[in-house]
This record gives C-alpha cells, structure tokens and sequence, in this order.
C-alpha cells in the first residue's frame, strides 16, 4: 500500500533535524545509505535509560543493574525476533557491522588452515574486504574476488567457477552500498553450503529496506548496524549460527565473557556472552529495540516500497539530464543512486549541492576495488529512507539541472 503524503508529514515530525536550514535553505538529507536520522522515539529511549535506569548489566544485585539488564535482554530478544533466529544466544552485541565482521574473520578465521580459500565479491565494502586480508596474511590463506556484469550484478557464473574443495568462507554483502543491486544471497549461500562453505552475509544497507529472515536465507553469519536503521551510533549485531560460535574461540577477553578465571586456566561464558567482552552499550541496545519498534510500526515492506518509488521516480528524470551517468542499474536494486555528470569531479558536484540544503555522499564509498572496477575514482551517491518525500526530489533534480552547466 502506498504511503499518503499525510503519513509521510507525520513520520517526518519524529525527525526534528528535517526541519533545520544548510545555508538558508531546507535540509533536503539523501545521504541515508552513510546513516540514517534518528527519530524522536528512538532519543528518548536514550535519555530515558540515561536518566532512570543506568547501572551496569548482569552483575548487580540492586534494581537498577536489574532494569538495565532487562532491557538489554529484552532487545536481544527483540533482534532475534525481527531477523528469525533460532535463539538468544545466536545474538551478540556489537560496536557495528565492523567489529561484527571482525569478530568472525579474527576467530572463524583463526580456524583455518594455509591453503584455504576464501571468495569475496568485487563489490564488497571495505569492512568485509580488509578484515579477511588481515586474517589471510596471518595464516596464509587464499582470496578470492567475484567480479559484475555491466549493470552491477554479480557474476554467477564465475562465483561457481571459484569454488573449490579448499573454499572454506564466502563473505558477500546482501546489498551493495554503491550499486544499490540486492544480490541472491540465498542462493549463494546454497551454492557454498554445497561445497561445504559457510557464509558471512554484510546486511548493513538491507536490514532497514528489506524483511531479513536468517533461517529461510540459511545463513551462518548475517551483520547489520543500528544507525543505517533509524537506530544509535555505536551499536551493531553479528548473528552466528550457534554451533559454529560454540566452536569459534573469543575475539576479546575481559570481564562479562567469562566462565571461570584463574592463573592456572580461564573458562568461558555461555553464548552469547562469550563474544560480548567488558561493559555493553545496554543504552545502545534499549534504543536499538525502539528503532526496530519505529520500523515495525510503518512496516518494513512499506518502508521499501515507498523507496522504491522515489527512487524509480528520480532516476527517470536524473537521465533526462545531459551527461547524467548513473552506476548500477540491475533489476529490483534498492533506493541508491551513484552518479556522475560527464566527467565533472563527484567533489565538486556534491559540495555545490550542499551548497543548495542538499546532503549527499562523495567518493569512493569504502569501495575502492569496485571504483578502480568501473574505472573511476568515486561517484557522488544520493539514497533514500522513509521520511524523504517526491519533493524533495523534485528539489533535487532542480539543484541538479541548475549545477549540471557549471560543471560542463
């Protein structure tokens, strides 16, 4: 069902920093693919713990280390929830997609032996390429790299071809952060159980625009961030699949992870508190379950059907523009758009639109073998979220006829 302009305003009143100026003119935001805005909802939560209920979780006695705990526990539950996991202890708390990636390349990858081999995609961020280099330098493992086809898929064909018997971890991400394309992480995940693999899948820019369900994807480990949703910075989710956690080693030791300590010999502590080492973000994570509360009550599905059509919208009229070229194009791809015009540098174009209220992402995105793939340096990239509106980017193509002379 589409989303009236009246649903839309009142959305938008959640989200006082929409109605801030940039130079005198209305704050247009389209860099949502980088972080989203945080509704009011969402802040309260984390006054609210701040001022009520701060204590340390899991070790206290007293009824404010309980109200704390609680609510951390009851966000964990919540996450479980909302991705379909099979269980608590399948969620870990996290700093971000980042460490999340981090945590399973350090100890997954600890695992494994010289010689084998894991299968990146070419348009991967560089959270999900640097982590596997660091551990593959270490123990003298085997990259490899899946390339695109011209519209921004991934060649099927040539994952197929990359897996061997010594494929031991593919890492793709469920939805590229520059290309927008929603890749088939089903079946690439079926392809590497096949060949004994397992799969990490960077759900980063999917988790607020599609409705993620872990066990139907089958996946073993699936990561995402709290503020690409409408959530707080800080705070992220590795979902693992419990026996492969069981048999990981820790990432980190500290206090919270452990079972038992002494010098003759440390224990560890039950999942998931075997990977959450030190003092959590329990402010973080109370938060997080009222962003996933937000998205629920508009509807996932509505969220991203409502992207998709600004993003259908606005792409037909960027490609009325002379010289307008947009980078990736593949069927069903999410509400982001990368762009250049002509050969105009993607600095100059993104600060004349700061310069009119309108926020965008220049550069290469994370994303520098993707970038030297295309043969280019970096792209200016616009994406969408719920609370962005047809006029605004009816302002945005405006801003952009009127800069595309400047820059011929």
């Amino acid at each position: 069902m589409t989303m009236t302009d009246q649903e839309i305003e009142k959305i938008r009143n959640d989200f006082p920093i929409l109605g801030r100026k940039v130079y005198g003119k209305p704050l247009i935001y389209l860099d949502n693919t980088a972080t989203s805005q945080t509704p009011r909802q969402v802040v309260d939560a984390i006054v609210d713990n701040y001022y009520n209920h701060k204590a340390n979780v899991h070790r206290g006695v007293h009824c404010l280390s309980q109200e704390a705990t609680d609510a951390m526990e009851a966000s964990r539950e919540r996450v479980r929830e909302f991705i379909n996991a099979s269980s608590i202890e399948e969620i870990i708390f996290t700093r971000g997609t980042t460490e999340s990636i981090n945590l399973v390349a350090a100890s997954y990858g600890s695992m494994l032996d010289e010689g084998d081999e894991i299968i990146l995609t070419v348009m991967e961020h560089h959270s999900d390429i640097v982590p596997w280099q660091l551990i593959a330098s270490r123990r003298g493992l085997v990259i490899k790299v899946v390339p695109t086809d011209t519209v921004g898929r991934l060649d099927m064909d040539a994952f197929r071809a990359l897996l061997s018997p010594r494929t031991k971890l593919v890492a793709v991400t469920h939805i590229s952060n520059v290309l927008g394309t929603v890749n088939p992480v089903a079946e690439i995940i079926a392809e590497a159980h096949a060949h004994g693999a397992v799969v990490l899948v960077d759900g980063a820019q999917a988790v607020a625009h599609l409705k993620v369900d872990v066990r139907a994807l089958d996946a073993d480990f699936y990561a995402f961030s709290s503020h690409k949703m409408y959530g707080p910075t800080g705070i992220g989710i590795l979902y693992g699949r419990k026996a492969l956690l069981e048999a990981m080693p820790p990432y980190q030791g500290g206090g919270e992870m452990i079972g038992h300590v002494s010098f003759a010999g440390t224990t560890w502590a039950e999942l998931p508190f075997k990977f959450e080492a030190g003092t959590p973000d329990y402010i973080g994570a109370a938060a997080l379950h009222q962003a996933i509360d937000y998205m629920c009550s508009i509807g996932v599905e509505r969220i991203a059907a409502h992207e998709d059509e600004l993003l259908r919208y606005t792409t037909e009229r960027m490609l009325e523009i002379p010289g307008m070229r947009i980078f990736g194009t593949a069927p069903g791809k999410c509400a982001i758009i990368s762009f250049l015009i002509g050969h105009a540098h993607h600095y100059d174009t993104g600060m004349l639109l700061d310069k009119l209220g309108i926020a965008v992402r220049t550069g290469h995105h994370c994303a520098q073998p993707l970038m030297e793939s295309l043969g280019i340096e970096g792209t200016v990239r616009a994406s969408f979220a719920v609370y962005n509106t047809f006029a605004e980017a009816d302002a945005f193509i405006a801003a952009l006829r009127r800069i595309a002379p400047m820059l011929a």
